[in-house]
């Protein structure tokens, strides 16, 4: 599985010049989460990274996969 979400966030983080530990201080999440969930850690807690996607005003949504 692609690390999207984590990878989304990364970007985001970067475009609004902001370094992983303001980003985590801003978001109210931890620096050890923000960095695993960068780095692909397959299993975090999804209501931490909605918090972390809201700094983006964006959310989890399931999308179907068409490939199928």
């Amino acid at each position: 599985m692609k690390n999207i979400i984590g990878k989304y966030l990364k970007a985001k983080r970067r475009e609004a010049g902001l370094t992983q530990q303001e980003f985590a201080l801003r978001s109210g999440l931890g620096l050890r989460f923000i960095r695993e969930l960068e780095q692909g850690k397959k299993t975090v807690r999804l209501d931490k990274v909605e918090a972390a996607l809201s700094m983006f005003s964006c959310h989890l949504e399931p999308v179907e996969d068409k490939k199928k």
